[in-house]
């Protein structure tokens, strides 16, 4: 494993937005989902959060272009749960819902804490989140089609936040390498195979040195994983 590939990940971990997410409202299609994963990847969410859609299952690749294994994901089993979790986190909840009361998505404070709920793709925003939300935003729209895909639709507000936090100096911190919850992280992201073979055994991860590599342990039980 490449020290430069050990500094991206600690670069990223760095850059990570704890207090910024995206709450979907039964959307359930994989390949949107799979697309807001690589989004919320792409502007520093560390996970995001999804309803459970009424009628069949929520399916989504997990991989993501790489970007599932980076970005973790919360499933609650109604919209009320879903919002009343990230409420009770202290974010403000922005809904992307044209309504009477709905401004230009980028009169909105981004660098504030934060969810982003999406509607589903045929039946937009529950009527819950549309009037439990914080403030509604939309995008503007020129041409015949109604509006965009919810997945582009994402895109577009949060790489606003991403503008606005990076102007704010946000994403400019520091970690603490030693501290094992970082330490565990920057495993599961630099060994998933030891990571996969540690879990099934119920084994602790292995150390690693400064430049990301495994401490080959001293314990029988390990052994490389196939």
């Amino acid at each position: 494993m490449s020290r430069a590939r050990f500094e991206k990940f600690k670069q990223v971990l760095r850059q990570r937005q704890h207090d910024m997410t995206l709450l979907t409202d039964e959307v359930h299609k994989a390949q949107n989902i799979s697309a807001m994963l690589r989004t919320a990847d792409a502007v520093g969410m560390p996970e995001i959060h999804m309803v459970q859609p009424h009628r069949g299952r929520l399916v989504y690749h997990h991989t993501a272009g790489g970007s599932g294994r980076f970005t973790g994901t919360a499933v609650h089993p109604d919209i009320q749960t879903g919002m009343n979790v990230l409420r009770q986190r202290g974010l403000k909840l922005v809904a992307a819902h044209w309504s009477e009361r709905a401004v230009h998505y980028r009169d909105v404070d981004y660098t504030q804490p934060f969810a982003l709920i999406m509607g589903a793709e045929k039946e937009g925003l529950s009527d819950y989140a549309a009037e439990h939300a914080d403030a509604h935003v939309t995008i503007p729209i020129i041409g015949m089609v109604e509006s965009y895909n919810v997945s582009v639709a994402a895109a577009i507000i949060l790489q606003e936040a991403l503008h606005q936090r990076q102007q704010n100096g946000q994403y400019d911190r520091e970690i603490d390498e030693n501290d094992p919850e970082i330490r565990e992280i920057l495993f599961r992201w630099m060994h998933p195979q030891m990571v996969r073979y540690c879990e099934k055994h119920k084994l602790p991860f292995p150390d690693m040195d400064d430049d990301g590599d495994m401490i080959p342990p001293a314990d029988p039980r390990y052994r490389s994983p196939k």
